[in-house]
């Protein structure tokens, strides 16, 4: 296992006297990545394993050309990794993927997995996964350190310091992986496709509510305002209305709690817009989900639901690579005039970035 260690963001100022903040040490292989909360992380060697718990930064993994070191995952659903199957040599094996949230988030399978690096913030794994800080320093003592940050939500109370963007984030998981190449290749081709996208945006455009369906078929959302976290990239990218957060309504991953159609019909969005895990096709969403808000005397009401505006939302999770899948399924959905069923970035390009050819 990859030896490494972290220390407290405090001493981060008085590192950066002697070293770089990221870089490799003169005359040595090793090197180290610096990122809140987990600080200064040190590498003896290129990690060959690691895994995530949550699919943004097992996506990130992956761009980084570390598919084959993936070892295990949170919960499969949450992981977009189906949408790689319309990449060209790009793939993970999800039958050998260890599910963390069934199989167990204890110390133990972190020993078992002996992984040279968890991409998972040590404050997801204490106040989500209820760890103490004494496992998580004995799991950086004597299997491999930390390196993530909650990047997909801002609204935690826990998360009193530094998030980082989603490219910002990809960026360390690269210099972990000694994968610079992939990231700016990747960074300038995401540059390429929003800019293409962006510029043809009509001047009018859509307040979108975001919602998880509390059950299927729903008669209740968790609702969840389009914020700063990286779960709503797509639909800042889009420049959509926040339907929900205009009218005050709480995150549901700070609130837990749920909306139903009369409070929905009282925001009445332009576009409703469904989040689920898993693979979710057009058929799907139609079927399990808008059929039955037709069927309802007061979803009906809807105006999204009379102007057949209910649309795929995207899932939770997303590193650079599902995030293009997002933003092209969003753009069609909001924009069908505009996008129509067009793809809207080169699916060999992404995969030649990913394998290291581009």
């Amino acid at each position: 296992t990859t030896a490494g260690a972290a220390t407290s963001t405090a001493t981060e100022a008085a590192e950066t006297a002697t070293a770089s903040e990221d870089g490799t040490a003169s005359g040595s292989d090793a090197y180290s990545v610096t990122m809140e909360p987990v600080g200064h992380v040190e590498f003896d060697a290129v990690p060959e394993s690691g895994f995530a718990f949550t699919g943004d930064y097992a996506d990130m993994g992956v761009a980084a050309g570390r598919a084959d070191g993936l070892s295990a995952v949170g919960v499969p659903a949450r992981y977009g990794s189906h949408l790689y199957e319309e990449l060209p040599d790009v793939s993970v094996d999800e039958e050998s993927l260890t599910q963390l949230y069934q199989d167990g988030t204890g110390k133990e399978i972190f020993y078992e997995l002996d992984a040279d690096v968890h991409l998972i913030d040590p404050n997801f794994a204490i106040n989500r996964l209820g760890w103490s800080r004494a496992d998580v320093d004995e799991i950086i003592e004597n299997v491999a350190p930390f390196v993530g940050n909650t990047i997909f939500s801002p609204v935690y109370e826990w998360h009193d310091y530094r998030s980082y963007t989603l490219y910002e984030a990809f960026e360390k998981v690269a210099r972990v992986f000694d994968a610079r190449d992939r990231y700016e290749a990747f960074a300038s081709y995401h540059d390429e496709v929003l800019a293409d996208v962006r510029e043809r945006l009509p001047d009018e455009r859509p307040d979108v509510a975001v919602l998880y369906p509390a059950g299927v078929p729903p008669d209740a959302f968790y609702p969840y305002p389009i914020g700063d976290g990286t779960q709503s990239k797509h639909w800042r990218d889009l420049k959509v209305g926040d339907a929900l957060g205009k009218s005050g309504v709480e995150d549901a991953q700070a609130s837990g709690s749920t909306i139903d159609y009369e409070t929905l019909l009282e925001i009445d969005p332009d576009v409703v817009a469904i989040r689920l895990q898993g693979e979710i096709t057009d058929e799907y969403l139609r079927e399990e989900i808008v059929s039955h808000m037709e069927d309802d005397e007061v979803a009906s009401q809807l105006a999204a639901v009379r102007n057949d505006r209910v649309v795929y939302g995207g899932l939770t999770y997303q590193g650079p690579i599902v995030h293009l899948f997002q933003l092209e399924r969003a753009a069609q959905g909001v924009y069908p005039d505009v996008f129509g069923d067009e793809e809207l970035f080169d699916r060999q390009r992404v995969g030649d970035i990913v394998n290291g050819e581009a």
